[in-house]
């Protein structure tokens, strides 16, 4: 049986941060499944590392990738909760400032 892949629940990585979560800290869990997965990823490790020029042009592919079809109407609950938890985490920081 070969091991779990990094980053999975049988195989956290090293950086994994679900069991640090505060009770009230809101979270957001991108899976493989998603089809955007591997690039939205990328691209929050390419802008935390400042690397602009290869943000932007995965952010240009992810588009790309979009603007036939997107993965889901606009009017989906899914994205209206998802846009909750963005507001939720802006504002738990506001009241978490270190």
């Amino acid at each position: 049986m070969s091991k779990a892949p990094v980053g999975s629940k049988a195989n956290p990585s090293e950086f994994d941060v679900l069991s640090k979560l505060g009770e009230d800290e809101p979270y957001f869990v991108i899976r493989a499944h998603d089809p955007l997965s591997s690039a939205l990823v990328e691209l929050h490790a390419y802008i935390g590392a400042g690397q602009a020029g290869a943000a932007h042009n995965k952010l240009a592919e992810i588009m790309a990738l979009t603007s036939a079809r997107a993965p889901r109407p606009a009017s989906s609950p899914k994205y209206r909760e998802t846009f909750a938890i963005s507001l939720a985490m802006e504002q738990w920081r506001d009241q978490h400032q270190d």
